[in-house]
């Protein structure tokens, strides 16, 4: 390809034909200010900030417009052209809120009090110190008589939940149209000209909804001021915020790209987008409690996306295609041992065996899957779905071995195993401690889910009582439901919105004839002749004392004996992990980044370490788990697979006229009623009580998964945006040359990493020496920056206030401050 040669501020330049100065002097390192102008625009030439000279010619250049040609000499640091610059940014200033930009105290400024009296609506906006016209005005220079600025008192609408809009913070720089015109293909914005002068950028139609917005905010991330701003976004931690439903995801799947996937039509490839990160895809579709959703953005604005339905969908579509299957590591020649059968420990497996060990997993139960198997039931989680993904993980050669009992984990280490895994789960339950416990007819609800899922006979009577608030609790009593009871009764000690269990699942246990108690607990077991009789139960007026233990107090007069043939006590569970380094509860301690236990080869993940928790979330501890014992044998720890090759995304949106109509499709259940099926369609009795376990809740079509799929938001394209070229930082490297030319006095010094994030602020008397310290030290700073302040303390508490606004916490350095700021 042919290229231009020129000369930018005595710097040889080869560009590309076509190539304007602007982005010509970025690619050689000089920095040229510019507010209208953006790397993913076409330019438009409205701001005049980034006029150059050329030398031959009268008139200076606007260099966003200007293509380069062969030979120009160009300077961008004349002094024609600074003063030009000036005169412009006092014409966009004179239209823009601006007293906070020339006040000596704008650094650590609380912003909500003016020592100046300097009126609300003539100070800057909340993203004074990360603004990007503030950056460029302290860069080109505000020149003296610069228009006090006079409020227009344009509108502000604040009433959007991800963003606000405020008019009299617009430039008219056109970025933001052009963002949502030429990038998106929306077009749901416009400048518009104002009476007294200037242009702003609005919606075309009366609101942002009428106009057809997308809500993807694109035209917020490209705002060089205040004049669109995220809600809730802390700049510290953009990605997070930003994209929510990937961030919440305890195993790190990527939601955006499977989403937009099913929305394409690529439904295998949906799926094995989930499978790059989980090897449970459609067991999670059933039953993951999808923090994803309720972190969803969509539902801000009315309702979040159906992401774990979409999530079952393509794990179900891509069951009958090809699936892609990442090429397993060549056999390391160790050994793993892992002891429990359930989502952590068989992930653990999966992932250790793709990096070439030999992993046997052994389990007590005589079916592999843990609680998946032993504690979820069918009607939640249908057995051949759960078989046929723990068929693909013993499949990639993980041998998986039922019904053995491991009461030493450390033990295993003696017999070759090069690391042991302890994913033992949660299966001891917690106890109401009261006399008639023992009796026949008292189960507790996961010994109770335990017999049926298994398959053992069991026969509850009538009328059931569950006592228990959780999921373990609803499971144990829709359950009773379907084998027979007439009446099922739970009681639980807190209120309705206290209760643990998923309120979908209440609602759920509602509508099938479970029946509630709230605010009450039993009190006494009735038993005659080692049988159960019933229960007596209160209302509760409090649950603790004043010194905050557990006392329960009864309400006088509320008691009363409710006979009952079962009782299923469900108020909770904890490990019983087999080894002897479980702390409080039966827990594991482990180290957070390794997964280790004190014992020398011995890892541990799952429930055994946090108790009682999600599946998605015990999924997450058999990755961390499976990464750090890959280190421990000699591995990379990289456990990520990459089933379909990423591709950069489209950034193109469109327009879309129903995508605020367009209705979500979220969970679709066929409402068990407990009459039997084989009523209405007789089958053989040996079927029965599998009938009576149908899945309740249903997938969705191909039509409606591509209308649920096409609500999202498309967050994540946000992140693709180029970030725009600002003033250069005059961070200098941490080096004993550098601290050589720091003067001996007072003044404040910051420390950076090297991702140039700030990791100190400190005040001192003796700049040189105190620096010099730190390097000595071994300080991780690798830049510096520093400023002479007789002040130095009031300096330098400004400046950590500056940055506890910007980030949201303290820089590393001054954690020992937390309690001051």
């Amino acid at each position: 390809m042919s290229t231009i040669n020129l000369t930018i501020d005595g710097t040889p330049v080869a560009v590309t034909p076509g190539t304007t100065l602007l982005a010509a002097a970025g690619q050689a390192g000089v920095y040229i200010p510019a507010l209208c102008a953006h790397p993913d625009l076409p330019p438009a030439g409205v701001c005049g900030l980034c006029a150059v000279e050329i030398e031959g010619r009268p008139e200076l250049a606007a260099a966003c417009e200007t293509t380069a040609e062969a030979g120009m000499v160009v300077l961008t640091g004349t002094a024609r052209v600074r003063e030009h610059r000036r005169e412009k940014l006092a014409a966009i200033l004179a239209r823009h809120p601006h007293a906070c930009l020339t006040c000596a105290q704008q650094e650590g400024c609380s912003r909500t009090q003016c020592s100046s009296n300097v009126p609300e609506n003539e100070r800057c906006c909340p993203l004074l110190g990360r603004c990007e016209l503030q950056k460029i005005a302290l860069y080109v220079g505000i020149k003296a008589g610069t228009p006090r600025y006079v409020p227009a008192d344009l509108p502000v609408y604040t009433e959007h939940p991800l963003f606000t809009r405020d008019y009299n913070l617009c430039t008219g720089c056109g970025r933001c149209v052009r963002m949502c015109r030429d990038v998106r293909g929306v077009g749901a914005l416009q400048l518009v000209e104002l009476a007294g002068g200037g242009q702003i950028a609005a919606s075309v139609e009366a609101d942002l909804a009428a106009s057809g917005c997308r809500f993807c905010t694109a035209c917020v991330e490209v705002c060089p001021t205040g004049a669109l701003r995220d809600k809730d976004v802390k700049s510290g931690d953009r990605e997070a915020f930003l994209v929510p439903c990937r961030n919440s995801c305890p195993a790190g799947i990527d939601v955006p790209r499977y989403v937009n996937l099913v929305a394409r039509g690529e439904f295998a490839a949906a799926g094995a987008v989930i499978r790059e990160k989980v090897p449970f895809p459609a067991v999670l579709g059933r039953v993951c409690f999808h923090p994803c959703e309720d972190n969803c953005r969509r539902g801000r604005i009315d309702q979040p996306v159906s992401i774990c339905r979409l999530k079952r969908f393509a794990a179900d579509e891509e069951q009958g295609q090809r699936r892609e299957q990442p090429v397993p590591a060549a056999p390391s020649g160790k050994r793993v041992a892992v002891v429990g059968a359930g989502p952590a420990g068989l992930t653990a497996a999966w992932y250790l065996a793709r990096k070439g060990h030999a992993v046997t997993v052994f389990d007590a139960l005589p079916v592999p899957g843990g609680m998946l198997a032993a504690g979820i039931p069918a009607y939640r989680l249908p057995r051949d779905v759960l078989q046929r993904e723990i068929e693909a993980i013993a499949g990639s050669g993980v041998e998986i071995k039922t019904g053995v009992r491991v009461d030493d984990a450390a033990a295993l280490l003696a017999g070759g195993y090069g690391a042991v895994l302890v994913a033992t789960g949660a299966h001891r339950e917690a106890r109401l401690g009261l006399p008639g416990e023992d009796a026949a007819g008292v189960y507790s609800g996961l010994a109770f889910l335990r017999r049926v899922n298994l398959g053992e006979a069991v026969s509850v009577g009538d009328r059931v009582v569950v006592t228990g608030g959780g999921n373990v609790a609803l499971d144990a009593a829709r359950t009773a439901r379907r084998l027979g009871a007439r009446e099922v009764h739970v009681y639980y000690r807190r209120t309705e919105a206290e209760m643990p269990a998923f309120a979908a699942e209440v609602q759920a246990a509602r509508d099938e004839g479970v029946i509630f108690h709230f605010r009450t607990l039993i009190n006494d077991i009735l038993t005659d002749d080692g049988r159960l009789t019933g229960v007596r139960v209160a209302a509760v007026a409090s649950l603790f004392d004043g010194n905050g233990r557990y006392n329960p107090v009864f309400v006088p007069g509320s008691e009363e004996e409710v006979p009952c043939a079962t009782l299923l006590v469900a108020v909770g569970q904890r490990p019983a992990p087999p080894l002897p380094a479980a702390v409080g509860n039966g827990r594991l301690q482990v180290d957070a980044r390794t997964m280790a236990t004190d014992l020398p080869g011995i890892f541990a993940a799952g429930d055994a370490v946090g108790g009682p928790a999600s599946v998605i979330e015990a999924i997450a501890g058999g990755r961390w788990a499976a990464a750090a014992i890959d280190r421990r044998l000699g591995g990379d720890g990289v456990i990520d697979e990459i089933l379909v090759p990423p591709e950069a995304p489209d950034p193109f949106l469109g327009k879309d006229e129903d995508f605020l109509r367009r209705p979500r499709h979220g969970l679709l259940a066929r409402l068990w009623t407990g009459e039997s099926c084989c009523s209405a369609f007789p089958c053989p009795p040996e079927e029965a009580l599998t009938a009576k376990f149908f899945e309740v809740e249903l997938g969705l079509d191909e039509e409606m998964a591509l209308t649920e799929a096409s609500r999202c938001l498309r967050c994540d394209l946000r992140l693709q945006i180029t970030p725009v070229p600002l003033p250069p930082e005059q961070w200098l490297p941490f080096n004993a040359e550098n601290l050589a030319a720091v003067p001996e006095t007072e003044g404040v010094y910051q420390l950076l990493d090297e991702q140039k994030n700030v990791i100190a602020i400190t005040g001192t008397a003796t700049l040189r020496s105190s620096l010099a310290e730190q390097l000595a030290a071994g300080s991780k700073a690798r830049f510096f920056d520093y400023e002479e302040e007789p002040m130095y303390t009031q300096r330098e508490s400004q400046l950590i206030q500056q940055f506890l606004q910007e980030h949201g916490h303290l820089p590393a350095g001054n954690d020992e401050l937390d309690d001051l700021f």
